[in-house]
C-alpha cells in the first residue's frame, strides 16, 4: 500500500514513517506539513492510505475532510480523542490513532485499511471477520460486540441497534451501518431492518422471529435471505 502523511509537526511525520517502515507492504510516498499541499497532490495522484493529523493551524483535518472531493481511506492521528469522534462522521475515516502512537495499535489500524481495500477489490478470502465496531453516541465512541447485535432498525434520522445487553440509539443511516457489518453475519431484510442471521429462531412467509421480535422481510429481500441461509 502507498500512503502519505499530513501533519504539521515534523517529529510526528518522522514517527509515522518509522512505524510504516516496520509494516510489510506499506510505503510512504510523500509527506506534507499542511493539508492544502496534500489536496493538490491528491488531485493528481492516487494513494491507498492517508495519515491525517486533525489538529493543524489554519487548515485542519476537518477542513481537509470537508474539502477533498475524492474517495480516500484515512487514518486520523490526534492527541485528543474528541476530535476523532467529530471526524468519524465522514465515511473515509477508517480508524484513528492517539498520539503517542504505539506499533501494535498502528499495525491494527493499517490492517483495517487493508481489509477495506480487499473488500473493495473483491478479495475477501484472507480477511478476518471483525468482532466489534464503533458508533458515535453523544460525542463518545462506543464499542459494540457484533455478535451481541440481533436487530438494527431505522427510525427516521436515527437507528436503533438492539443487542443482548442494551439498545443504542445512533444518529446515522442504515446504509452507513450496513457498510461496517460483515456480510456473513448480517443481512438487510427490509428497508428499515438489518438482522443478525445467527439470531433467527423462526421464518414465516414475510417475517422472521428473532428473540421475541417479529421482523418484516420485504418481498424483494426474501430470496436474499433464503440464499444467505442456504435454503434454496
Amino acid at each position: 500500500m502507498n500512503c502519505i502523511i499530513i501533519d504539521d509537526e515534523k517529529t510526528a511525520r518522522i514517527i509515522i514513517k518509522k512505524l510504516s517502515s516496520q509494516v510489510e507492504n506499506l510505503t510512504v510516498v510523500d509527506e506534507f506539513s499542511n493539508a492544502i499541499q496534500a489536496i493538490k497532490y491528491l488531485n493528481e495522484n492516487e494513494v491507498d492510505l492517508v495519515f491525517l493529523d486533525f489538529h493543524m493551524p489554519d487548515f485542519n483535518g476537518l477542513d481537509f475532510l470537508k474539502t477533498i472531493n475524492k474517495p480516500l481511506k484515512i487514518i486520523l492521528t490526534t492527541s485528543d480523542p474528541n476530535f476523532a469522534i467529530e471526524a468519524f462522521e465522514y465515511d473515509s475515516i477508517i480508524d484513528y490513532l492517539l498520539k503517542p502512537i504505539e506499533l501494535p495499535r498502528f499495525i491494527k489500524a493499517v490492517q483495517k485499511v487493508e481489509n477495506h481495500l480487499s473488500i473493495a477489490h473483491g478479495n475477501t478470502d484472507d480477511i478476518k471477520i471483525k468482532n466489534d465496531f464503533y458508533v458515535n453516541i453523544d460525542r463518545r465512541l462506543i464499542k459494540i460486540d457484533l455478535h451481541s447485535i440481533y436487530i438494527i432498525e431505522a427510525k427516521g434520522d436515527y437507528i436503533n441497534i438492539r443487542t443482548e445487553e442494551k439498545n443504542y440509539i445512533v444518529h446515522s443511516t442504515l446504509k452507513k451501518i450496513e457498510e461496517k457489518l460483515p456480510d456473513s453475519l448480517f443481512l438487510k431484510v427490509h428497508r428499515s431492518y438489518i438482522i443478525n442471521v445467527k439470531k433467527i429462531i423462526d421464518i414465516e412467509d414475510n417475517s422472521v422471529l428473532i428473540k421475541k421480535d417479529i421482523v418484516p422481510v420485504s418481498r424483494s429481500k426474501k430470496s436474499d435471505l433464503m440464499k444467505h441461509l442456504d435454503l434454496l
